[in-house]
């Protein structure tokens, strides 16, 4: 054993052992092992970046963009009413999200997939009262099982398609190729899931829902001229059973209609009152045709897309103390617009221009990001607080998202472009449309993941010039005797070496790690390097079995109040088929 494959496994060790034992930030520690490669003389400078250049890295960070011009548009707002309906039980629900979900994550990252759908499905089981520590592990499965349909459906796959061309496959995956496996592992997958979710997922609630803000706010919205909700009655609109917030009363034509019935029809020009949390005013702000309905908002300076909503407690100090918020002039004094009131948890009677303003009432408001810069040392309020993901979305541009993303789809698999070209044409043309800005993409792009890919990668290219890959592939093979000449028994091995990393150290991490030796094992046994590099595709994006083995388990884990046993209960028995029928399949799709 030579120094440097001593000083890689030195490192190696280190890096698992902080992550997993530490828990410790995988970008950290990934960084720091390349750091420390580079500084002993195992890597070159040019070896210790070339990661960060990778292709599979670059159309990561890529498709972050095409996904924020997909959110800020709207273009999947569809999903929650449309899509997935109104379930009869929780294993309709459950099978509703799991096809909505798949589907959408064979042709997106599933990564942004689930961070989108999770505040849909919370807001879903609110309305038909389902638990949803029973919707959202389903969900995240599906995102991982309809990401290994495509090429571009997770990043482990892009990463090691950038690591297979870099090998000298000129024209690395198809976009379907690795359909050859993961079809079959998500119908057979999505059948477990539904068939043992109902007995493994217990009914618990979610910790986020138990400490929920209980400022509940009285806030007027317009039908507006043009509304596709005209003619719609309120169930049809959703607007019936919206979580933690009714429908008050409609004014029409100056009369009243209080105990509004779920029967009863809109009319453009319709004032509809709520009495709610803040999450329901975004929602409802999202629905298209509906717009708060102080005339203010619409005499704003900035336009509607810059635009925020702020939170802002009235202070003993406020100039206008015992005044309606219509003398208040919120707009001359302050460029924002009052559409919603909340005063100790309790109903405010009477039109928010009416409402007259007390110390320690909290007012949202929409207005320009720079309301906070501004107002930050005012003594008019105590407390001013942005509202995260609250900016409006650009309906208008929303089919202009969708026709991106299609045409992204279309060329790829079509092999006009390659993955990489079509992601960064997607990318550049979600800002050339308006679908996202220019000063929005640095927000975009997740540079943890980009960090932890980049440093991954020189780490693997460590194991490879160090020849600590080839060291570790030798003694894999001289560890199973006789049956080490067998490359199907290699094959289920390195599945399962990747297995086990994926649970600990997150799947990303594990196929960067292990791809270096799959390369030595079939070097060894000169066999074709395709059917190890898609074992280690699919043992690192089925990471089913542990919260941080992906990035789709660790966004529904808070939200979903789960245990990490919940995941194990229901996680092994899906890596368990995804080996097995990896192992099945590889030898004869993708021969030796």
């Amino acid at each position: 054993m030579t120094t440097p494959i001593i000083i890689t496994l030195v490192v190696l060790a280190g890096i698992l052992t902080a992550i997993v034992l530490l828990s410790l930030a995988p970008e950290r520690v990934l960084m720091t092992g390349l750091i420390l490669l580079l500084a002993l003389g195992v890597l070159s400078p040019e070896d210790a970046l070339l990661g960060f250049a990778n292709d599979g890295l670059i159309t990561i960070a890529a498709l972050f963009i095409v996904m924020d011009g997909l959110r800020r548009t709207g273009a999947t707002n569809v999903l929650g009413s449309r899509l997935l309906g109104n379930p009869s039980s929780v294993a309709v629900g459950q099978r509703r999200i799991m096809v909505v979900t798949s589907l959408l994550s064979a042709v997106l990252n599933n990564t942004p997939v689930v961070a989108m759908m999770v505040p849909i499905v919370n807001e879903w089981a609110r309305k038909h009262r389902l638990a949803v520590s029973r919707l959202l592990l389903p969900l995240s499965y599906a995102a991982l099982l309809g990401g290994m349909l495509t090429l571009v459906g997770t990043s482990t796959t892009l990463v090691v398609n950038g690591l297979l061309i870099a090998e000298g496959h000129a024209g690395g995956l198809g976009m379907f190729e690795i359909a050859w496996v993961g079809a079959p592992l998500l119908v057979l997958g999505t059948l477990l899931v539904l068939a043992t979710a109902r007995f493994l997922l217990p009914a618990r609630d979610s910790p986020i829902s138990q400490s929920e803000d209980p400022r509940e706010y009285t806030f007027e919205m317009l039908v507006e001229l043009g509304s596709p909700l005209a003619g719609k009655t309120i169930g049809e609109a959703g607007l019936r059973n919206l979580g933690g917030t009714y429908l008050m009363e409609i004014e029409r034509d100056g009369e009243i209609m209080a105990a509004v019935a779920p029967s009863a029809r809109l009319r453009e020009r319709d004032r509809l009152v709520f009495v709610g949390v803040v999450d329901t005013v975004l929602e409802l702000k999202r629905i298209a045709g509906l717009q708060p309905a102080t005339n203010q908002v619409f005499k704003l300076d900035a336009p509607t897309p810059e635009r925020c909503l702020i939170e802002a407690v009235v202070s003993y100090s406020f100039p206008y103390l015992g005044r309606t918020i219509r003398d208040a002039r919120f707009r001359s004094h302050y460029n924002a617009a009052v559409i919603a009131v909340a005063r100790n948890g309790a109903r405010i009677p009477g039109k928010i221009g009416d409402i007259e303003l007390q110390a320690g009432d909290t007012l949202l408001l929409e207005t320009h990001p720079s309301f906070v810069d501004h107002n930050r040392d005012s003594r008019d309020f105590f407390l001013i607080s942005r509202i995260e993901g609250s900016e409006p979305p650009r309906l208008g541009r929303a089919w202009l998202a969708r026709l991106v993303i299609a045409l992204m789809v279309l060329v790829v698999a079509t092999g006009a472009l390659s993955i990489l070209k079509a992601s960064l044409l997607a990318a550049v043309a979600m800002v050339a449309l308006g679908c996202c800005r220019g000063a929005e993409i640095a927000r975009a792009i997740d540079l943890s993941v980009v960090i932890a890919i980049g440093a991954g990668l020189g780490v693997g290219k460590a194991m490879a010039v160090s020849g600590a890959a080839l060291w570790i592939g030798e003694g894999m093979i001289a560890a199973l005797g006789s049956a080490g000449s067998d490359p199907v028994v290699l094959l289920a091995a390195i599945y399962g070496l990747t297995m086990i990393f994926t649970n600990i150290i997150t799947g990303k991490a594990a196929a960067v790690l292990m791809f270096p030796i799959a390369v030595a094992v079939s070097a060894q046994l000169s066999v074709a390097l395709m059917p190890f590099a898609i074992a280690v595709v699919i043992a690192s994006a089925a990471s089913f079995a542990t919260p941080v083995a992906s990035q789709t388990n660790l966004i529904v884990f808070g939200p979903g109040g789960y245990r990490a046993h919940d995941f194990l209960r229901l996680g092994l028995p899906l890596s368990a088929l995804a080996w097995l029928l990896t192992v099945l399949i590889v030898p004869r799709v993708w021969g030796f």
